[in-house]
């Protein structure tokens, strides 16, 4: 049987592995900066845990784990003849993939609450799972690095959080966009179209936007059966382009003029540093998932097709789902393999590889091999990434491995180099070759 992979999943090869590594470790650097501290929690998490914060689409896409061992014994016949996968699921499955990083971050925040000193920030860099459909940028298994801080309420860390897209982005090498919206905003429209009932139907519709266009979205709310006076209201009001324009709309709802008042507040701290990126209000910006209660950030990249690649908002309550009330969250997250697709196409990786090998020893005879070793754990005590071929085979076949590997230098040492102490340094790049000692290849190297 030829070997293969389920759709939505993929190997990562060794340069590869390099160019995500640089990512995570630009996005880490950042996090650390900004006074965030690593956690991890497991790949599995309890389905009681993760379902019904995802919103009914979210709740479609959660990879199901099946119980152990004789899963079926336990199910009603009567489910199993009439086919209901619903109601078989309660019975078969009790632990799921996770779907995000946030989730699971409530639920750790509740169950050491004991351990943790408030506001507590932290970063998550680890996979998620989707059951979603594979397409370009959209992957079944995907890294995410996910910040947050949990135990405030301040606007400030809403700021911060922005700044560190920005850093990051700016780090990077990678134009982009930062959109900036408010929950509240999204209520009060719902409140003065009159659908405050149906809110979750606009927002649901709203996120579609940029896919399906306006007649879609009509099309949408109509189906989930919004008045067409309510869909036409809401239509104005998604032409709106400042917090200014959104006023007159508000007159008569509280939680609206809350969401200007928050985005207003946002900006007097954000305002105070010059951002490399543009960050910008946008009113269609309505993240779907059902946590989010304050202001809402998605993040697309410039020059390049692609959907968004970084996202996140306040969430007021979903502590509250796992007995913990009253403990106020903000975070984003960088969706690194759409990140990592972006910056291929856009060929915005490094050309000098730090994490790369940078030199390859090669030797002539078993004499110089040994001798080449010791040369080899020096370079490597400098600090310089080395390896040495396994066997002084035919020059020509550790040549060719050089090439394959495309180590940027090798080192030839024979009979005649380990009598001068003068080793053969050869660019691979230009093809030069110098004679020099090993302490002058190091000052290269370095």
């Amino acid at each position: 049987m030829k070997p293969s992979l389920p759709k939505g999943v993929r190997d990562f090869k060794p340069d590869e592995v390099d160019k995500r590594n640089y990512i995570f470790d630009t996005i880490r650097s950042v996090f650390i900066k900004y006074g965030y501290r690593p956690i991890e929690t497991p790949v599995m998490e309890n389905l009681s845990t993760l379902t019904g914060k995802y919103g009914e689409e979210g709740d479609r896409l959660l990879f199901k784990v099946l119980n152990n061992g004789d899963f079926l014994s336990k199910t009603n016949p009567s489910l199993l003849e009439k086919k209901d996968s619903n109601g078989i699921l309660h019975s078969i499955s009790k632990r799921g993939l996770r779907y995000d990083l946030t989730v699971p971050f409530a639920r750790f925040v509740v169950q050491h609450r004991n351990d943790l000193a408030f506001p507590f920030k932290r970063y998550q860099i680890q996979p998620v799972w989707r059951a979603d459909r594979p397409q370009k940028g959209r992957y079944q298994e995907f890294y995410q690095c996910d910040v947050d801080v949990v135990g405030s309420d301040s606007l400030m860390y809403e700021a911060e959080l922005v700044n560190i897209y920005d850093e990051v982005f700016a780090r990077l090498g990678l134009e982009v966009v930062v959109k900036v919206s408010n929950r509240k905003i999204l209520a009060g429209m719902a409140e003065a179209a009159g659908i405050s009932d149906r809110f979750m139907d606009m927002t649901i519709a709203i996120d579609k936007l940029d896919k399906i266009g306006e007649e879609g979205v009509k099309d949408e709310m109509r189906k989930r059966e919004i008045p067409d006076s309510s869909i036409d209201s809401v239509l104005e009001m998604l032409k709106v382009k400042t917090l200014g324009g959104l006023e007159s709309f508000f007159q008569n709802t509280d939680i609206g003029k809350k969401g200007i008042e928050e985005l207003k507040t946002f900006h007097s701290y954000f305002d105070l540093r010059q951002s490399t990126n543009e960050v910008k209000f946008d009113i269609t910006l309505a993240r779907g998932l059902n946590y989010y209660t304050g202001c809402i950030f998605e993040v697309t990249a410039k020059n390049v097709e692609m959907g968004s690649i970084g996202g996140g908002g306040r969430y007021d309550d979903l502590t509250g789902v796992f007995g913990m009330d009253g403990v106020s969250g903000v975070g984003v997250s960088f969706g690194a393999a759409r990140i990592y697709d972006v910056m291929v196409e856009l060929d915005l990786f490094p050309k000098d590889n730090r994490a790369s090998l940078k030199t390859l020893l090669i030797a002539f005879d078993e004499k110089s091999h040994l001798y080449a070793f010791d040369c080899l754990n020096k370079l490597r005590n400098a600090g310089i990434n080395s390896d040495l071929y396994p066997s002084p085979t035919k020059m020509k076949k550790q040549m060719k491995y050089a090439d394959a590997i495309r180590v940027p230098y090798v080192i030839l040492i024979g009979g005649n180099e380990m009598e001068t102490g003068n080793l053969g340094l050869k660019n691979m790049g230009t093809g030069q070759q110098e004679a020099l000692t090993l302490d002058e290849i190091i000052s290269i190297l370095k």
